[in-house]
């Protein structure tokens, strides 16, 4: 879990655009970030086994 003061940190506007970080939506995890979930790894991981995001399977070949 990331610490409360990063993430609001995070969440106002940045002075330039380009110090801008992204962050996951659930933890606040600045690293592993996947933009199309807007969510860190471990939880996109989570999720996946678990169902709860549409559209997504485990792979198996």
């Amino acid at each position: 879990m990331a610490k409360t003061s990063k993430i609001v940190a995070s969440n106002r506007k940045a002075k330039y655009s380009t110090r801008e970080k992204n962050r996951c939506a659930l933890t606040g995890r600045p690293r592993g970030f996947m933009r199309d979930f807007k969510m860190c790894r471990n939880m996109f991981r989570e999720l996946a086994l678990k169902g709860q995001i549409p559209g997504v399977r485990k792979a198996s070949w």
